[in-house]
């Protein structure tokens, strides 16, 4: 019966698509060479307009014009002679067929100088050109298409334990098929130098009807006429003021376009493999030495996205005689991804349209807001796609939109769910150590069981330790509006100490984001609360090297928190405490390999001999922190009912906060403290990507606080790094040897050439690796300033996993004061 149910939904869905085509789509046909095959991403356009559209893989293209008057049609492909056809049509639909003839390219015209490459010639005075061209086009507006398809291919039932399942509904019996597939039409604007601003007036995802795709404009602008591109990372564009020292450049033969231009068709040759570069060919216009089309490929090798295999970009663009400059009217991007055993390929293709290059902005055109939807943009139903759409969808798009639609009733139903849950649900022994979730996904809410294994750790506090957490999590609804209800038990197993916290989290709404969260509890708790020190890495450290770095305090605690988005890029955060804080000491001598002339240290990050005397008193206290978050220059995204920020790199972040210590049992403990934190990272174009990191404060009637209120700066005595950047760590320093209640000044910056400089070495170059050098600094009052400098290298690894780094270290203070070498381990980010 349910099977009948689909069929006839498909059969009815079936139908009004093909009608819908027929009635809206105004003139329709096929496009092929002269053997009959069909051609793929082929312009079709009206001459003398920006009304224009592409074929799709099947050579099956759409154009809506409906005038009843004498005009040309165009149909323009790399590689094949542009073919014009005068049309006067009486009556619509109709239909035009067309086959195209390969290009004769040549090179008989062309005037060979034994003491010039010819092709050097046309990339110089291409890059002469360069800044006159981004100059040319100030605003327009234009209308805008995107789709985006992604595929997989053989896709195994599992990943790292994790279940795949049937992704939606598109596989096949082999496990292949569409596993997303979106399609979006946009108004957008743009003013130079880099606003652009784009209303998405319908979006469609296969097989949610509330979906919302992710293929926006902005995500797809790449103007080959700036130095670089940013495809993962700055790309240098083949054009580029210092093109020539990454690429050679060969003229493979020249052709006239439709209105006499002459096209010079340019290889590009990349000079080292692994630079972060293009290869493929580029089209430029002579005596105009403008960019008439591209194809470009690039590896995620050199572009250091490690999924992808290829990367290939397509660019058309087409002449106004009106306006006298080229401008882009159509673009793909094809790529290949494979890792962990997960392979498949994708395309997103772009149609710009009805260009207005006068568009009269005002001052209130542009602001933070770069993204916003019409209403009801994502419930336009298949009658409106087929009437605007302007690349008609292949077979297999279209069995996948009627597939996944038809059958969304029922995926979306308690039936459904419930059988799918209960496959996902079951019990595994398994889960003991690894963890378990329980899903109800008909009502939305999960119950999450942590994983005992990874969640077993030593110190000498505690001896082993374990910690059992439960987390229930209720949806309120679409717009991740939720309610979240967390306990964790910890049990050590020397200290004989059963603890344990609890917690209450509220999300109001996803637009300014307010959360309200109640936790209670007793833990052990790392003196810096940065927690420099991971369990991972302090177990190991402790157990195999007699290392115990970790110093542990134990804090009775009730808290609440509040914070909530004020306004654009002003986030306000608030937390009111009431802790009880007493010492602990170690309670065991356990090694894996002990060494007579090694012991551990005290528990008294004072004084390491301290054994059995405590850093603090045990003592009360109330607690206020108030902070906010300023993201200068944020844009955001606007969704119905939710808001999503970007990030900006050409502004900095700002932290301001204020932290207030009272009603302590021991009056000497209160203080006051405020302090800020200025942050950036930043592309330098080809250069690579530089960050830094500003901390700055002071304290207020602080003269014997306890130590765990202290300043404390993130050091590093194992010698283990595992994050991506070192901007928040002294690497070469004891964790609480220049902890302060005074005034301090802490400033960090790293800069990763990404292949800049070891790119250029050669047999160095094959590896990929990337340099990165840092300074760090810190100044405290009635203290020499404590300095250190550092050299790495970055982007270790084989093949597509590249999770290692290696730096030097040499720290001064008063002068040199000791050097090492960290081993970073970025996925110690993941795990631990």
């Amino acid at each position: 019966m349910v099977y009948n149910t689909i069929l006839m939904k498909q059969t009815l869905l079936l139908l009004t698509f093909f009608f819908s085509i027929h009635s809206f789509s105004q003139i329709v046909g096929n496009i092929k060479d002269t053997n009959g095959n069909p051609l793929a991403f082929v312009n079709i356009y009206i001459e003398g307009t920006y009304i224009g559209t592409t074929s799709n893989d099947e050579g099956n293209y759409e154009l809506t014009y409906s005038e009843n008057k004498t005009f040309q049609i165009v149909f323009k492909y790399l590689g094949y002679r542009t073919l014009k056809k005068t049309l006067n049509i009486d009556t619509f639909p109709y239909t035009l067929n067309v086959s195209l003839e390969e290009e004769k390219i040549t090179l008989d015209e062309v005037v060979i100088n034994s003491n010039e490459n010819p092709a050097n010639r046309i990339i110089k005075n291409t890059i002469a050109n360069r800044k006159a061209m981004l100059e040319k086009i100030q605003s327009y507006k234009a209308n805008f298409y995107s789709r985006g398809l992604i595929r997989i291919k053989n896709a195994p039932e599992k990943i790292l334990g994790q279940d795949l399942g049937d992704l939606g509904s598109g596989l096949n019996s082999t496990r292949s098929g569409i596993i997303y597939l979106s399609e979006t039409i946009s108004k957008i604007e743009f003013q130079r130098p880099d606003k652009l601003k784009e209303k998405i007036i319908a979006s469609k995802v296969s097989g949610d009807d509330n979906g919302f795709s992710f293929n926006t404009a902005s995500d797809v602008d790449y103007n080959f006429y700036n130095n670089t591109v940013e495809l993962g990372n700055q790309i240098v564009s083949p054009i580029a003021d210092y093109a020539f020292n990454y690429y050679r450049y060969k003229l493979e033969g020249i052709f006239y376009d439709d209105i006499g231009n002459l096209i010079n068709k340019i290889k590009l040759i990349p000079k080292r493999e692994n630079d972060r570069i293009f290869f493929g060919t580029i089209y430029i216009v002579e005596d105009q030495w403008s960019i008439y089309a591209l194809e470009l490929d690039i590896t995620g090798q050199q572009a250091q996205i490690p999924v992808a295999d290829i990367i290939t970009l397509k660019q058309t663009f087409s002449y106004s005689v009106s306006d006298t400059f080229w401008v882009l009217i159509s673009q793909s991007i094809d790529f290949k991804y494979g890792i962990f055993g997960i392979k498949g390929d994708g395309r997103f293709t772009a149609v710009y349209s009805e260009y207005n290059f006068n568009p009269n902005f005002t001052k209130k055109t542009f602001t933070r807001e770069v993204l916003s939807f019409a209403d009801q943009a994502n419930k336009k139903d298949s009658t409106y796609w087929n009437s605007i759409r302007p690349v008609p969808l292949t077979n297999e798009e279209s069995n996948d939109y009627l597939k996944k639609d038809s059958i969304q009733v029922i995926r979306e139903s308690n039936t459904y769910l419930d059988s799918i849950d209960r496959k996902n649900n079951k019990f595994k022994l398994t889960n003991i150590l690894f963890g378990y979730n329980y899903q109800n996904s008909y009502k939305d809410w999960n119950l999450n069981i942590g994983a005992l294994l990874t969640n077993t750790n030593f110190n000498t506090v505690q001896g082993y330790n374990s910690e059992f957490s439960i987390n229930y999590r209720k949806n309120l609804d679409e717009f991740k509006h939720y309610f979240n209800v967390n306990t964790t038990l910890y049990y050590g197993f020397s200290d004989k100490r059963l603890r344990g916290t609890a917690s209450i989290t509220y999300k109001f709404n996803n637009i300014s984001k307010p959360f309200l969260t109640l936790r209670v509890g007793i833990k052990t708790e790392q003196f810096n609360a940065s927690q420099p020190i991971s369990p991972l890495i302090n177990s190991i450290s402790t157990l195999f090297f007699e290392d115990n770095y970790m110093k542990l305090y134990d804090k009775s605690f009730a808290q609440i928190s509040y914070s909530q988005e004020w306004f654009n890029g002003f986030r306000f955060y608030s937390t009111l405490s009431y802790e009880r804080r007493k010492p602990l000491f170690n309670t065991t001598d356990q090694v894996f390999f002990n060494d007579e002339d090694d012991a551990y240290t005290s528990n008294n990050p004072l004084d390491e001999t301290a054994y059995g005397i405590a850093p603090f008193i045990t003592h009360n206290i109330l607690k206020l922190n108030v902070s906010t978050r300023i993201n200068f220059g944020q844009e955001y995204f606007s969704y119905p009912d939710s808001k999503f920020n970007l990030s900006n790199s050409k502004y900095p972040t700002l932290l301001l906060a204020f932290k207030k210590g009272f009603g302590a049992t021991n009056s000497d403990y209160n203080f006051d403290q405020i302090k800020a934190r200025l942050y950036q990272g930043f592309d330098i174009a080809n250069k690579g990507h530089l960050q830094y990191n500003l901390r700055a404060g002071t304290f207020f009637n602080a003269d014997d606080i306890a130590f765990m209120d202290y300043q404390h700066f993130n050091g590093n005595q194992t010698h283990i790094g595992k994050s991506s950047s070192y901007t928040n760590v002294f690497n070469n320093l004891p964790y609480y040897e220049l902890s302060t209640n005074k005034s301090y000044l802490e400033f960090h910056a790293e800069h990763n050439f990404k292949g800049y400089i070891l790119g250029k070495i050669p047999l160095l170059n094959k590896l990929n690796y990337n340099l990165v050098i840092g300074v760090h600094t810190l100044s405290i009052e009635n203290n020499k300033p404590y300095k250190e400098f550092s050299i790495g290298i970055d982007n270790i690894g084989f093949k597509k996993f590249r999770f290692l780094r290696l730096d030097y270290v040499r720290s001064y203070q008063n002068g040199f004061k000791s050097d090492a070498f960290i081993f970073g381990l970025k996925f110690l980010n993941i795990i631990d």
